[in-house]
């Protein structure tokens, strides 16, 4: 027995032993749960949610490129204009659908998102890249049921600038029922590249 061996009178290892073993274990798990330094979880939380709240991205930092499209070759048929975009600058957000308007003499005709389309909330890193589709019914040329297209208008969400590139694709039908509207539509931000 230990006891046997150490002459203590006045219990004084039975006393400090359990206080001892106490220490020795909170010291073992403030470590393993402490990481790197420990650090104050609510301040590492709110580092965490700053780097995920990225600013909206700007047509400044983001570049943009129209085409080459698949051109529709006739009356009646369906166009696809591709429009490529790369972040050249910090880590910036897409929330939502792209702004794109056809622009007939000075006057934008909006286009809606593609029937079934979802808008999505895309981080993009710097030197990422996303695309969107414009797809066009084409009208007939010269006709009442034609708008005479001369650039595509294109804006990114939550920012107001907005680039132009020349329309060279023929004219596009005007969508049913209405007198102004074009029969055409935006697409959804979707990743390309690696």
């Amino acid at each position: 027995m230990i006891c046997g061996l150490f002459h203590d009178p006045r219990g004084f290892l039975m006393r400090t032993m359990p206080i001892t073993v106490t220490a020795v274990t909170a010291l073992l798990l403030l470590t393993a749960c402490g990481g790197e330094g420990g650090g104050d979880g609510a301040k590492d939380g709110a580092k965490d949610d700053a780097k995920q709240k990225s600013a909206a991205c700007s047509s400044a930092t983001v570049s943009m490129e129209a085409g080459p499209a698949s051109e529709a070759p006739a009356a009646g048929d369906t166009g696809e204009v591709p429009v490529n975009l790369v972040n050249e600058g910090a880590a910036c957000v897409l929330d939502g659908f792209p702004g794109a308007s056809l622009v007939v003499g000075d006057e934008p005709v909006a286009l809606a998102p593609a029937e079934g389309a979802t808008a999505q909330k895309l981080t993009l890193a710097e030197g990422a890249s996303v695309s969107f589709t414009i797809s066009y019914v084409r009208g007939p040329e010269g006709a009442a049921g034609s708008l005479a297209v001369e650039s595509l208008r294109v804006g990114l969400p939550g920012d107001s600038a907005t680039r132009d590139f020349p329309w060279s694709y023929g004219p596009v039908a005007v969508g049913e029922g209405t007198d102004a509207a074009a029969d055409a539509s935006v697409g959804a931000f979707q990743r390309t590249g690696d």
